[in-house]
């Protein structure tokens, strides 16, 4: 009998779709309502290119006049921006040895296709913290971070008032900060100062919160030299995101003197921080743009962005401190 391949158990039309939507489904991101797909605002990389364009209207701007039977009311125009996002294409091969053992199960390509989707959160996630250390590393970026991991003692130390704090950078728009980003190591500190609730979403799961902010943790937070670690917080729908569509996003290919099936995924998408625009300067002035897509490294440097809304309609802060 004729052993089991890949390309007999997955069916590219299928199998891409059900992978990006277990993607979402299975990210603390996504459910968190920290990352949120827009079509009318991105219609996604389709079109080719590195980047997406994303323009905005400005807010209203200007004082009520009072009314008069002597003059008319001024007429004040509503202005635009242009945000930019800039686009992830990467992709993946994995061998049939590294996956045979899921062939024996009832729905084999369903169980490749969570294999592949949760490997794709774990990259999609470390993506996404490439971008916010670049987009926060930004120029004018400054007032959307508190640092206190350079004060003395204890005062460098996460605590109750340190994080409202960091919640009030964004003033009397704070409310709208609905999610935190931490580190394990983090989340183990406020466990044990005993500062964390637990609550009931709307689906029957429990999470934990901090001071009304839903957790989601992740070692893949920074973490930089002499203990300084790095926390988000984050409003609904401050990661803007969509899928594009590769030329070929699934292939299966078979090398027959060696033995084994290949199975190849490819994906374009984006996660941007609405409101802070890649700009690519230092892509461009390096020439690195020509060889493709920017990389983690290009995505993580500061030169390469630029804020462009004003700092309160940015759901994002940036919190810096230590642990002891």
């Amino acid at each position: 009998m004729a052993e089991t391949r890949i390309a007999d158990v997955i069916v590219p039309e299928i199998f891409q779709p059900y992978v990006i939507q277990r993607t979402t489904e299975l990210s603390a991101l996504w459910a968190a309502g920290i990352v949120a797909a827009d079509p009318r605002v991105i219609p996604g990389p389709r079109a080719g290119g590195e980047t997406v364009k994303m323009p905005y209207w400005n807010d209203l701007d200007g004082d009520a006049e009072e009314l008069s039977d002597q003059k008319a009311l001024t007429v004040n125009n509503i202005g635009t921006g242009q945000d930019v996002s800039v686009v992830q294409a990467l992709g993946k091969a994995f061998g049939a040895n590294d996956l045979a053992y899921t062939l024996a199960g009832d729905d084999p390509m369903r169980a490749i296709g969570d294999l592949f989707a949760q490997w794709w959160v774990r990259q999609m996630q470390k993506r996404l913290l490439g971008v916010l250390h670049g987009a926060f590393a930004a120029t004018n970026m400054s007032g959307s971070i508190l640092d206190i991991s350079a004060a003395a003692g204890a005062a460098a130390v996460i605590d109750k008032a340190s994080f409202a704090d960091a919640a009030f950078l964004l003033g009397d728009a704070s409310a709208g900060l609905t999610a935190v980003a931490m580190h394990s190591a983090t989340y183990t500190k406020l466990y044990k100062d005993d500062l964390l609730d637990t609550e009931k979403g709307s689906d029957g799961t429990t999470f934990a919160s901090y001071q009304g902010k839903r957790v989601i943790i992740d070692d893949g937070m920074p973490v930089a030299a002499g203990g300084l670690y790095t926390t988000y917080l984050f409003g609904p729908g401050a990661i803007a995101y969509a899928e594009g569509q590769p030329k070929t996003p699934v292939e299966n290919d078979r090398h027959s003197l060696a033995g084994y099936d290949v199975l190849i995924n490819r994906r374009h998408f984006v996660l941007h921080p609405r409101g802070i625009k890649w700009t690519g300067t230092e892509v461009l002035s390096t020439g690195d743009a020509l060889g493709g897509h920017p990389t983690l490294a290009e995505t993580a440097d500061g030169a390469n962005w630029t804020r462009v809304y004003e700092p309160k309609a940015i759901r994002m802060v940036a919190f810096k401190h230590k642990l002891a």
